[in-house]
């Protein structure tokens, strides 16, 4: 039996229950590939699914030790008997969620076929691997959920986040004129070079004042990727008849006031999805911002850093 070092954990339960493992490499299904792991994302929702919410909300009886890890990249090393799209060697990047067969936290890890691609030209492994998750929930809010047309003003609350900042460079790609909120200076400057129209600072300055100088009609739509207070604020801006979309597990839930339209959804990547995604990445140059990238062995430490300051994402190599 081969086997693989995995962070892996017996229970649900703090940073205290990650711990490298040695464990099999899990076995490939048909409609599946194994995917050699170089890069792995690391989700603000991982320590939500480490603590037992995604086994709770989807009513699963979890396979323990368990591996987290919903998004990485690295190179196919076999594919399932169904397979068509992919070939050992190729280089790709995928996402699988609450898997029972395990996460990207590890040297290997199986997802379904249609949940992969091969990874955009012009980006890392590295920068990849954190892509998957954030840049469908991105893409699913903009095009899916807010329908946004060419010329459309658009608020991204959040902008210097793992959501954020893609969205701001998918969202000029669709033609949008993106007003930014982003986090203290840093998070300024960063959204400022991916090509955001205008930039506030959402720690201090008046997002609605700036969005009625940016639209003085009011916004036509904003991607919310922070709640409470910000989101209201934001909500303020939009004119009659404008709409905000919000991913699940954004709290506080922005509240729906009157005339607007206020949707929550889900990033569901799927084939067509994806396909659009890769698109736009490669209609220029495009960056995936990585704060920080901690070796496998330090996945409780890169848990610990999602509660602090960082711009985009946050990754493991194993």
């Amino acid at each position: 039996m081969k086997t693989m070092k995995a962070v892996a954990m017996d229970r649900f339960g703090g940073t205290e229950t990650l711990s490298l493992r040695t464990l099999p490499v899990p076995e490939v299904g048909p409609d599946e590939i194994l995917i050699r792991v170089e890069s792995a994302g690391v989700g603000v929702w991982d320590p939500f699914e480490r603590e037992g919410g995604f086994a709770g909300l989807f009513g699963t009886e979890p396979t323990f030790p368990y591996v987290l890890g919903s998004d990485g990249a690295g190179t196919v090393a076999a594919v399932g008997s169904a397979v068509t799209q992919f070939k050992e060697g190729d280089r790709v990047y995928g996402c699988s969620l609450a898997s029972p067969k395990g996460g990207f936290y590890a040297e290997y890890t199986v997802v379904k076929a249609n949940n992969a691609a091969i990874i955009p030209a012009g980006l890392s492994t590295v920068e990849a691997g954190a892509l998957m998750v954030d840049a469908v929930t991105a893409l699913c809010g903009l095009d899916n959920t807010l329908g946004l047309k060419d010329a459309e003003s658009l608020l991204i609350l959040g902008a210097s986040g793992g959501v954020g900042h893609l969205a701001v460079q998918l969202a000029k790609r669709m033609g949008a004129r993106v007003l930014a909120a982003a986090s203290g200076e840093d998070g300024v400057e960063l959204v400022r070079q991916l090509g955001a129209d205008a930039v506030v600072n959402g720690r201090k300055d008046d997002v609605a004042a700036d969005a009625r100088e940016f639209a003085p009609g009011g916004l036509d739509a904003a991607l919310l990727t922070v709640g409470g207070e910000p989101a209201e604020r934001a909500l303020e801006a939009l004119r009659e008849g404008g709409r905000a979309a919000y991913p699940n597990g954004v709290e506080p839930e922005p509240q729906p006031r009157s005339g607007v339209t206020v949707q929550s959804y889900d990033g569901i990547p799927d084939p067509k999805v994806i396909a659009k995604l890769n698109r736009l990445i490669e209609a220029g140059p495009f960056k995936v911002q990585i704060a920080r990238i901690y070796p496998l062995e330090q996945a409780a430490d890169a848990h610990r850093a999602l509660d602090g300051h960082f711009l985009g994402k946050l990754a493991l190599r194993p």
